[in-house]
């Protein structure tokens, strides 16, 4: 399949280019609003195109396990859920990162707590920067914002997952899973033969070969002493993430003296808010994080050194906006607006918002 526009919904174009990328296998499970991504690849049938393997589990965490599996032959596969159903993959989730193995994960988050609502919401951004499973380990965190990062970012997530030999999610929400836009798919990848898998992936488990011992994946360590090795080596490759995969957008900064910061689909909302303020007389911009993990601190403590004032817009209770302050140390004043329950703010509340908390507060 050569480059292809299409209108599709974000969701359609996850599964699209998890095809085109040239996956070997999505394990899933239905739970709206993300559903249209195991529902679009059954109706495809990729299986009679490329051989990648679609299958819908009995639940979230059989899916995750059969992931967990699948990576570790060094295939390239991805899961998707929404919240309820992330929260069940996250002891498996930890297990990958303790094994240290590659797979995307996307979330096109619902509002909660519990079951929620099925309408959008950006309330899981602690579970997925913050390692939401148990011990130490992180996730390469991507937060499109549009349909057509929803198909590059799943891209980008194998190609990061296969370089850290690391878990990446895909933190999207129910507006751009659901939403319909252009979208230029890539052209299509051939599938890895098992030859260029053992090449590519040494740390595979494909049996023996030519005499070699066979690969063992775990997660287990009895020994504190290993165990803590194991540790520090993934803390040092979440650190080298640190300094290589920093990925952030900015919008009319240059000359801002007011900042938004926001991710996914509040930043689209704060770019008609730009619109609006700078229609006012008041300089705003925004500042996008693309990378949730890592984190944009070292832009962000830069504009803190000649902006008045940030305000952190997210559809939560404020998640982000934690990240904010420690990154900005005090310097200026940071304050939250938010809007949950599934409710998307409109552009005139977060200019008012800005006006109240941070202008005339």
């Amino acid at each position: 399949m050569k480059k292809e526009l299409r209108l599709m919904k974000g969701n359609e174009a996850v599964a699209e280019a998890a095809v085109r990328a040239g996956a070997d296998g999505y394990f899933g499970y239905p739970i709206t609003p993300q559903s249209e991504v195991l529902e679009y690849l059954m109706a495809e049938k990729p299986y009679e195109k490329t051989g990648m393997v679609v299958l819908q589990a009995e639940s979230e965490v059989a899916a995750i396990n059969m992931v967990y599996g699948a990576a570790g032959c060094g295939l390239m596969v991805i899961t998707s859920s929404s919240s309820p159903g992330v929260s069940l993959k996250q002891e498996g989730l930890s297990y990958i990162a303790g094994a240290e193995l590659p797979c995307v994960v996307l979330n096109v988050v619902r509002g909660g707590p519990g079951l929620g609502t099925i309408q959008p919401s950006q309330a899981d951004y602690f579970q997925a920067v913050k390692g939401g499973g148990h011990g130490d380990y992180k996730l390469l965190v991507l937060a499109p914002a549009s349909v057509q990062e929803m198909a590059d970012f799943t891209l980008l997530g194998f190609e990061l997952a296969f370089k850290y030999r690391n878990p990446v999610m895909l933190l999207s929400d129910g507006a751009i899973g659901q939403m319909m836009e252009k979208v230029l798919l890539p052209e299509q990848k051939p599938r890895r033969t098992e030859e260029e898998i053992r090449k590519q992936c040494p740390w595979a488990t494909l049996g023996k070969q030519n005499g070699k011992e066979r690969n063992i994946i775990t997660s287990l360590e009895l020994d504190s002493l290993k165990q803590e090795q194991v540790n520090l080596k993934l803390q040092a490759k979440y650190e080298k993430m640190k300094q290589e995969e920093v990925r952030y957008e900015e919008i009319m900064c240059d000359d801002a003296e007011y900042l938004l910061v926001a991710f996914g689909t509040s930043a689209r909302i704060c770019q008609k808010t730009i619109q609006l303020g700078r229609e006012k007389g008041i300089k705003v911009g925004l500042l996008r994080p693309i990378t949730l993990f890592p984190f944009p601190e070292k832009i962000l403590a830069k504009h803190a050194q000649h902006v008045k004032g940030m305000l952190v817009v997210e559809m939560n209770a404020g998640q982000m906006i934690e990240d904010v302050k420690l990154s900005t140390c005090g310097q200026v004043k940071v304050e939250h607006f938010g809007r949950f329950g599934g409710i998307i703010p409109s552009p005139a509340e977060v200019l008012q918002a800005l006006e109240q908390k941070i202008i005339g507060g």
